[in-house]
């Protein structure tokens, strides 16, 4: 990253503040700014982390999440360790975004917490989202209900220090052990206060739908994560060119709690998604 002035600096930031002003005002669902997910576009983001972004920007998106780059070295985020966590929240900035979220591994925030909290607020985020627990195949309902504790008081600290932590949902937690799914052991397990959910919309390829577990816990989520699913072609496409009733999904987020949501998909569908989003009417 080359060093800049501060009239430079403000000149750039100026300059992407009149790009977002110039646009039409977001007919977007909740009157949210659209974001997205970094993590697919991380291998392009690892050669030019500045022009990645300022290209998602050209796309229409306003926010981006990151992933923590210590958490996530080896997994395209590593080129980022070089940079000062306010390095890269100015990197951002200037390329017209606005970063309020990452995603962590669970050893980093048990090992490096208060580390990892700082950087956080460095970095100006508002949300910590823990990525996966990391748990074997074989984990028992009690070893959920375990770690699920353990994330409950790494919470506590977060919320503290300001920061909500969040806990970011893959396929494995809509499995059952015992006839009681894990998703819901962990509802139960979690302090409704310091640990919110961050929905991984694609589940719906499970058969299970985000409407449903909204009404269920209303209030326990704070962000999602947005993947359509086509069923005739067995794979993630861009929103609206699946099976998700956006919609009704968004209606049903308002009461859920939901804050932002993000986009997660490769770039060329990324690009197919912002369009449709920004004009969804909810």
């Amino acid at each position: 990253m080359r060093t800049i002035t501060r009239r430079q600096w403000l000149g750039t930031a100026g300059a992407a503040a009149s790009i977002v002003l110039s646009r039409p005002a977001l007919a977007a669902p909740l009157g949210l700014p659209i974001g997205c997910q970094l993590y697919p576009v991380r291998d392009i983001l690892a050669k030019d982390f500045e022009g990645t972004l300022r290209q998602l920007r050209s796309i229409g998106y306003q926010t981006v999440e990151m992933c923590s780059p210590q958490g996530y070295e080896r997994s395209g985020f590593g080129s980022l360790l070089k940079f000062k966590a306010s390095e890269i929240r100015q990197t951002i900035q200037s390329a017209g975004l606005r970063c309020e979220s990452s995603h962590y591994s669970f050893r980093e925030l048990q090992e490096n917490l208060e580390e990892r909290i700082a950087y956080a607020k460095e970095l100006g985020l508002t949300q910590m989202i823990l990525a996966s627990f990391g748990l074997r195949p074989e984990a028992t309902l009690d070893d959920w209900k375990r770690v699920a504790e353990e994330l409950n008081r790494i919470g506590e600290k977060t919320l503290k220090a300001g920061l909500q932590m969040g806990f970011h949902n893959h396929a494995g937690e809509f499995k059952e052990i015992g006839g009681v799914l894990i998703y819901d052991a962990l509802m139960s397990s979690f302090d409704a206060k310091l640990v919110k959910m961050q929905f991984q919309v694609s589940v719906v390829s499970l058969g299970f739908e985000a409407v449903a577990f909204f009404a269920k816990y209303p209030g326990r989520f704070v962000s999602l994560h947005l993947q359509d699913w086509s069923s005739t072609e067995k794979r993630t496409v861009a929103i609206g060119q699946g099976v998700v009733d956006w919609k009704k999904l968004f209606a049903a987020a308002k009461k859920a709690g939901v804050k932002n949501y993000f986009v997660e998909v490769n770039l060329e569908a990324l690009r197919a998604s912002w369009p449709y989003l920004n004009d969804l009417k909810v």
